[in-house]
């Protein structure tokens, strides 16, 4: 499925996809500055959480909230991993067994280790307001 899209249009596109992808793993793959931290910002708005969402650059990780407090999402960054191995010192395999949306920036540094139940979504830039957002619709 491929989807264009504007930056102004991004809260209707998380929608859709919420919507259409029925796995809660996410792989958000896509060059610096293509909108992946935006999107996920848009996602958790529609998934209902009151937390301000920011890239875990420096952290790695980062956790979302519902409005009841209860776990909703981990949103993982690893754009400074230097090896793959890494994730397993953060507990990665613990994060994935919780049950909640999992949401993945620069997914292929963790190569081996990326979960194979999972839905990878490409995002391109075409200009400076536009992108286009590719992903496996399954059946």
């Amino acid at each position: 499925m491929k989807i264009t899209y504007t930056l102004d249009e991004v809260r209707r596109l998380a929608e859709t996809l919420v919507s259409e992808i029925p796995r809660k793993t996410w792989a958000l793959h896509g060059p610096m500055g293509a909108g992946k931290t935006t999107l996920i910002k848009a996602l958790m708005q529609v998934l209902g959480s009151p937390d301000s969402v920011q890239s875990p650059t420096f952290g790695l990780v980062n956790e979302y909230h519902s409005k009841d407090g209860g776990l909703l999402a981990y949103h993982f960054d690893f754009y400074r991993l230097e090896d793959p191995l890494e994730v397993l010192d953060i507990g990665f395999e613990t994060y994935l067994e919780q049950g909640c949306w999992i949401f993945m920036e620069w997914p292929d540094k963790i190569g081996p280790y990326l979960p194979d139940d999972r839905t990878d979504i490409y995002i391109d830039v075409i200009d400076a307001h536009t992108r286009q957002l590719t992903y496996q619709k399954e059946k």
